[in-house]
């Protein structure tokens, strides 16, 4: 293609210029002629992309379908139900009750309601009055030997990072909890003083890094721990038995995403990379985790 390239190129040139010898008024076809000797010369020079390198010009085609290929699919492709993670009902739903807008339609759905996985409710035999129905029910955790059992609601906000999420979006998250009264799961990106600042209930994820509670080797820190287990907020904490995003292999934050910010919440230097090693140094077995967590809480 790119003998074609240059073997057209030439031919266009030579037309170009004996078309000037007669007339200078097709100078203005310089404008699209430049450009694209321009931008073919240059396809030919990189070495980068292959296609690009091979197909001067008409390689670039495949990029620009690339960037306007999710556009085109949402648009014009993707029908209201078969998106995912979420569809375009669901994403409609949330943008509809955001703005205190109705959110729902009459005569039917466009869901198929006989497909395998449909989740409805069935009709009861014996109905309840409204009145008598519990608009906010709990689940009790923790047994008789718990001196601080929590009320979970049905729905809470599971594990995001402060450092994954913004500022602004734990703050956010946070107070959500409060009005909603649920808790919020801080990911075992450390308990961070966005998670506290709006009064929301909180679950301290605790993963094999120990951030927020770890010595500077990165072990774990009982005295780094108590310091933010009592805090009120504080509701629960969820010990989680391996790295999450990559269990068995453990994860690394780089050292160019380790923030002053990030470092001081973690308990972590700055100007390293941050390790979750693959398992807890703490302990070896899940009855070892046990035994850690009740000796440690007798030594308090």
């Amino acid at each position: 293609m790119k003998k074609q390239f240059f073997l057209i190129s030439i031919i266009v040139v030579v037309v170009w210029i004996g078309l000037l010898l007669f007339n200078l008024n097709f100078l203005w076809m310089a404008i699209l002629i430049v450009p694209l000797l321009w931008m073919g010369i240059a396809d030919v020079l990189q070495k980068k992309h292959a296609i690009k390198h091979n197909f001067p010009v008409l390689g670039r085609l495949r990029y620009f379908m690339e960037v306007i290929r999710p556009k085109i699919y949402q648009y014009f492709i993707e029908s209201d139900t078969n998106g995912t993670p979420f569809n375009r009902l669901q994403r409609s739903v949330v943008y509809q009750r955001s703005k205190n807008e109705t959110d729902t339609q009459p005569f039917g759905t466009q869901l198929d309601v006989y497909d395998l996985g449909y989740e409805f409710v069935n009709h009861s035999m014996k109905a309840v009055h409204f009145d008598q129905i519990e608009e906010n029910p709990r689940t009790k955790i923790g047994s008789s030997q718990c001196t601080q059992p929590y009320f979970a609601s049905m729905f809470n906000i599971s594990a995001m990072s402060f450092g994954s999420l913004s500022k602004t979006a734990i703050l956010a998250l946070n107070e959500g909890a409060k009005l909603g009264g649920f808790y919020h799961n801080t990911g075992e990106g450390g308990l961070s003083p966005y998670h506290l600042e709006k009064g929301g209930d909180i679950v301290w994820n605790i993963g094999t890094g120990y951030f927020s509670c770890r010595t500077p080797e990165g072990r774990f820190s009982i005295e780094e721990f108590t310091k933010r287990a009592v805090l009120p907020q504080v509701k629960m904490i969820e010990i989680k038995f391996s790295q999450g995003a990559k269990p068995g292999h453990g994860g690394i934050l780089p050292k160019a995403k380790v923030t002053d910010e990030i470092a001081q919440i973690r308990l972590v230097t700055k100007g390293a990379d941050i390790l979750s090693p693959p398992t807890h140094s703490a302990f070896s077995k899940r009855i070892d985790a046990v035994r850690t967590i009740i000796a440690r809480e007798i030594r308090r």
